[in-house]
């Protein structure tokens, strides 16, 4: 064996250790190595991140060389530009989002872009990985409106020769959000209009932003794992928790997704949990996609019967019985409408039963499967179903569920129900149910 095979070896060892999944992890490591070179990863890197955890975020950019995945970095550096504008007497305002930028204002953020770009740089070449620093020549630009942003540019054309041919040496570009006039001034450009240019230009699979919080935080503080924007974002954007900073954040990838194409994805998360959430279908912040409406159904006649049972097929590697609709009492199908997902409710006496919850590998790592069980939730306050003691997806139900019972042959789950008699109904009629694959 060759020693980049051990050295990749080595590191997915390593990756196993903090992770679990050797299934998941190469799944997902052959479907980035698939892609061309430029279309991996964008990775948008806030100031105060780059401030506060440039040894994590190192560490987590190193490791992706290491498996032969060489993303774009797109670097801001808001914090420090403030520090530096109050220590030199200059003053400065934010309209609109934008800061707005005077020659004083320009001269110093040029210092500072700079100054930061070099750091990250810097700390990646000791680090071991190739890394360049890329302050101009990408984003070509127009002044937005001098009047009232000063020296602030829109981003009408990008320029990724660069880029590519970085990418293609398997060296990290690392770029500032600084853009040029086509008679050559060096214009401001905010670092996110930066990421959304880049990222149109060379629609990745992933965008990735690393911050602080680590993802879209909910009503009680914690992490919304996922969001499906096709069924989630009205409500979402309704909600009085989601403050201003995020509000504005989900509307700037609702924005982003819907001009590339519904392959790709959002990720928010912290540096060092970057790889987790590249890696596993848990993750480890929040994912966001365009993604499927799921529709239901409540008799057999309306679903598409032979893409159902391709999707049952790849997902238990088994096929549905030949009488399955002739011998199962529907009482509703959510099916995605790409048939990627399906859950398949049936009449299970004092409470419904889950017979069928199926979901391909990909679309387990995109998030639908999540969407797909939290409208079961919403749909179904009380549920139980079964499934066999080896199956993989049971590490996910046991999060889901509020009790289990296991058995030789099959493990019951339910939640919403909380009656020992009905309990133990629901797990007798579970047990005894007809296998229905074959």
């Amino acid at each position: 064996m060759n020693s980049p095979n051990k050295q990749l070896r080595t590191v997915i060892r390593r990756l196993l250790g903090n992770l679990g999944n050797e299934k998941e992890i190469q799944q997902y490591l052959q479907r980035y190595s698939d892609l061309d070179a430029d279309q991996f990863a964008v990775i948008k890197i806030g100031g105060a991140t780059l401030k506060s955890d440039l040894r994590e975020l190192t560490s987590s950019l190193v490791f992706l060389q290491q498996v032969g995945l060489t993303p774009i970095v797109v670097h801001g550096a808001g914090p420090q530009l403030n520090a530096a504008l109050a220590e030199r007497g200059i003053d400065t305002q934010i309209r609109d989002g934008l800061r707005v930028t005077s020659p004083a204002v320009l001269q110093t953020a040029r210092q500072v872009f700079m100054r930061e770009n070099l750091t990250l740089v810097k700390a990646l070449r000791e680090a071991g990985t190739q890394a360049v620093s890329i302050t101009n020549g990408v984003f070509e630009t127009r002044l937005l409106d001098s009047g009232k942003y000063g020296m602030v540019g829109k981003v009408s054309n990008v320029h990724p020769d660069i880029v590519r041919h970085s990418l293609e040496s398997h060296i990290v570009p690392v770029l500032s959000p600084l853009g040029e006039t086509v008679d050559g001034q060096i214009v401001n450009v905010n670092a996110d209009v930066a990421t959304q240019a880049l990222v149109n230009e060379l629609q990745p699979l992933k965008i990735i932003f690393l911050t602080g919080t680590g993802g879209i935080i909910d009503a009680d503080g914690k992490v919304i794992p996922s969001i499906n924007l096709a069924t989630d974002y009205e409500k979402l954007m309704q909600q009085d928790w989601l403050h201003s900073g995020m509000r504005l954040k989900l509307e700037q990838i609702n924005s982003l997704l819907r001009d590339i194409p519904h392959t790709s994805s959002v990720s928010i998360t912290r540096p060092g949990l970057l790889a987790k959430e590249l890696f596993t279908h848990r993750g480890s912040g929040t994912f966001v996609r365009v993604g499927e409406r799921i529709v239901v159904y409540d008799d057999w006649d309306s679903v598409d019967m032979q893409r159902l049972r391709k999707l049952v097929a790849s997902s238990f590697g088994r096929s549905l019985a030949e009488d399955y609709t002739g011998k199962t009492e529907l009482a509703a199908a959510y099916v995605s409408d790409t048939y990627h997902a399906a859950a398949i409710v049936v009449n299970g006496g004092l409470a419904a039963r889950l017979d069928k919850f199926a979901v391909t590998e990909q679309a387990q790592g995109e998030g639908l499967g999540s969407a797909l069980w939290a409208r079961l939730r919403k749909a179904h306050p009380s549920l139980y179903w079964r499934a066999r003691p080896d199956n993989p997806i049971n590490r996910f139900y046991f999060q889901h569920c509020d009790g289990c019972i296991k058995g030789d042959a099959w493990n019951v789950f339910w939640y919403g129900i909380d009656d020992m008699k009905t309990i133990r109904n629901c797990v007798d009629r579970a047990m005894s149910a007809r296998e229905t694959l074959t």
